[in-house]
């Protein structure tokens, strides 16, 4: 038995924050929602996807961020979304070493949940 693929990542933020995560993962990271199953909707949250990957955001009454734990994105301009995550005031750390053939870097969202992008050398 073996695990295959990762089928989604879910992110946590704060009760009623939905509005705040679209306009980041859709307008920064470049996501598109898609809907969630009915029975799940009224759970709050939402749903995104790009290429193959798919990124839930949950709701929690207590949310902290995520600011070791974070999802690994790979991408094709890490300049560009660095930029484009600057301009509109989010957090980012371009400190981070190559790693394997990789340029790396962290984003955080609205939240303060730590994102790494990583781009193929």
């Amino acid at each position: 038995m073996k695990i295959l693929s990762i089928e989604h990542v879910q992110l946590a933020v704060p009760i009623g924050a939905e509005e705040k995560a679209r306009n980041f993962f859709i307008n920064i990271l470049g996501f598109h929602e898609i809907p969630k199953p009915a029975k799940l909707a009224k759970r709050g949250g939402a749903w995104f996807k790009s290429e193959s990957v798919q990124l839930h955001i949950g709701v929690e009454s207590d949310f902290r961020p995520a600011r070791k734990a974070h999802p690994a994105f790979l991408v094709d301009d890490l300049d560009g979304l660095i930029a484009k995550a600057r301009e509109a005031g989010y957090e980012t750390d371009t400190s981070q070493p190559l790693l394997d053939g990789y340029k790396r870097a962290h984003i955080f969202d609205p939240f303060g949940n730590r994102i790494e992008l990583m781009q193929r050398l």
